[in-house]
């Protein structure tokens, strides 16, 4: 079982490569992270807020990331295998790996 960071303000923190699989962190504040290359598989992130968070090359692998916050947030060459992005939300701005439809995923574009 990984960490419980439900509601945690973790804004500009600098968690690149942090091994963060199976962390609860619903409802947390990840604003202007960098969390590059951070491992998330099987992380709970329901409805957190990354709001341009650095999340190049992240594994999120089996993730729940329904209803999060992904405006700005930069996503190139992370692993979004088996994700659930119901209800995300995210904006012109955000970037996604190449080829991944965000739309069929289910991301909600504001």
């Amino acid at each position: 079982m990984g960490a419980d960071l439900r509601s945690a303000a973790l804004g500009m923190a600098d968690f690149r490569g942090a091994n963060l699989s199976e962390v609860r962190a619903s409802r947390a504040l990840f604003i202007g992270s960098d969390l590059s290359g951070a491992d998330f598989r099987r992380a709970d992130l329901n409805e957190a807020d990354l709001f341009g968070a650095n999340l190049t090359g992240a594994n999120f692998r089996g993730a729940n990331l329904g209803g999060v916050v992904l405006f700005g947030a930069n996503l190139k060459r992370a692993n979004l295998g088996g994700v659930d992005l119901k209800g995300a939300k995210a904006n012109e701005d955000t970037t996604w790996p190449e080829g991944f439809d965000p739309v069929a995923a289910g991301v909600i574009f504001e």
